[in-house]
């Protein structure tokens, strides 16, 4: 690989621990949403911490190579990580008093939203189905707006999104977790994209 004669030996360690800072927290993202483990999901959290700390670091520009693997990390990162943020978020937040349901939503009570307490049957459904899969396309499309220089993109993400969701948001529970779990994964693919942005700067 030919390098640029300004491109120091510090500089390719820069580029080179900025990397591995960065696929660490993609490794920590991914054991989060396989084994569904808050402890990784943290380690997640801190390891971008630091890869965002390492790339608003001045540093000389680095081969157009690094930059497009940095890029596919944090889009893989963003993708993959912010399920498990989200939830964490959701964790926090709700202090696990509102019931997970068995397909990504959570389990909420027809009394509840109906606002008839004297009603006779009194049934318990799962709503905001689906979450998993529209928060990984949801991140996708937000980071890589970010990335391709297109952020207005992301007022679109958020406005399908709460149409879509929008006939689901009768109970309390529901508009919390919507809005709570809706921000973390926002949060989470912005930090993915400010990444990029910082370290190319």
């Amino acid at each position: 690989m030919n390098l640029p004669t300004s491109f120091t030996i510090l500089t390719f360690l820069y580029w080179v621990v900025l990397l591995l800072i960065t696929l660490g927290s993609l490794v920590f993202a991914a054991l989060a949403f396989k084994l569904h483990r808050q402890v990784f999901a943290i380690a997640s959290v801190a390891t971008l911490v630091a890869a965002l700390v390492l790339a608003s670091v001045p540093t000389a520009a680095g081969p157009s190579s690094f930059g497009i693997v940095l890029g596919m990390l944090a889009l893989a990162l963003s993708v993959l990580g912010g399920g498990p943020m989200a939830v964490l978020a959701l964790n926090l937040a709700t202090r696990g008093s509102v019931a997970p349901g068995t397909h990504g939503g959570i389990m909420v009570d027809d009394q509840a939203t109906s606002g008839a307490p004297g009603t006779a049957e009194n049934t318990v459904h799962e709503v905001l189905r689906g979450g998993l899969a529209i928060g990984i396309l949801e991140r996708f499309a937000v980071t890589g707006a970010i990335l391709t220089g297109f952020p207005e993109a992301i007022a679109v993400v958020i406005a399908i999104k709460g149409v879509g969701r929008f006939t689901e948001l009768a109970s309390a529970e529901s508009r919390e977790r919507f809005i709570i779990g809706t921000f973390a994964s926002l949060i989470w693919a912005c930090a993915c994209a400010a990444l990029v942005h910082l370290a190319l700067s």
